[in-house]
């Protein structure tokens, strides 16, 4: 089974598992996927990274989805999921785990992508992007979840807090006439920002009720980022940070 889905992810021991039954030798599936012997290896031992071209790869060489890949490692490593159904809401897919978890394949929004999505931002149809992102959910909210990659460092403090260039997070959408009365936000918290000319991640310090506008932190402290106030007119959609990838 095959399908258009790709992300960042983790990598993952189900590779091994699925090479040795495919009875192929690591420097075979290294052909199969363009890389060297060496990078397989450390995707086997979980030292490395899997970017979104070489998981894609992967994926369609052994005839599945990314989701599949995730079922796979959800079952050898934390115990079998639970046989239900999986359902879609705004977009994203929901597969029911064991102990009342979810695994979320999420639109994704590369840095590529950030011009077009601005342009329909207001669209409500999130299922057309072909990209998705892959997260383990502890429980489930009501509002729409989106993906998106990262671009800069300026939240990148190297701290346990840190969001780095090119690092995948999960947001959930905030309602914005919420927001426009200064509620539905918890501060000193990360925050996507999808603005008129821009997508942003930044730590979101408080709320100027008189002048309408958000204050934005940077966690680099670095002297070319600056924080500063952004005019919620600005804002075309808030999404709250609750999960990422580096």
């Amino acid at each position: 089974m095959r399908n258009n889905i790709t992300q960042y992810s983790n990598n993952m021991y189900i590779i091994k598992q699925l090479r040795r039954k495919k009875n192929i030798s690591q420097s075979d599936l290294a052909t199969e996927i363009g890389v060297s012997l060496r990078t397989i290896q450390l995707y086997e031992r979980k030292e490395a990274n899997i970017p979104i071209k070489n998981l894609t790869k992967i994926a369609e060489y052994f005839e599945k989805s990314i989701a599949e890949l995730y079922l796979h490692e959800v079952n050898d490593l934390e115990g079998s999921y639970v046989q239900r159904q999986p359902f879609t809401k705004h977009g994203s897919v929901f597969y029911p785990l064991e102990h009342g978890k979810y695994l979320i394949m999420s639109p994704l929004v590369l840095m590529e992508q950030q011009g077009k999505y601005i342009e329909n931002a207001t669209v409500t149809d999130f299922g057309k992007n072909a990209f998705q992102a892959g997260f383990i959910l502890d429980f489930l909210d009501e509002e729409a979840h989106m993906a998106f990659e990262i671009t800069g460092d300026s939240m990148n403090d190297n701290s346990i807090d840190a969001i780095p260039n090119k690092a995948i997070v999960l947001g959930l959408r905030l309602n914005m006439d919420l927001l426009a009365k200064g509620e539905g936000m918890v501060f000193n918290k990360p925050y996507v920002l999808v603005c008129k000319d821009r997508i942003i991640c930044k730590w979101v310090t408080g709320f100027n009720s008189e002048k309408n506008t958000i204050y934005c932190q940077n966690l680099n402290k670095s002297p070319e980022y600056q924080d500063f106030e952004l005019p919620l007119k600005d804002i075309l959609q808030v999404f709250k940070v609750i999960k990422k990838q580096v």
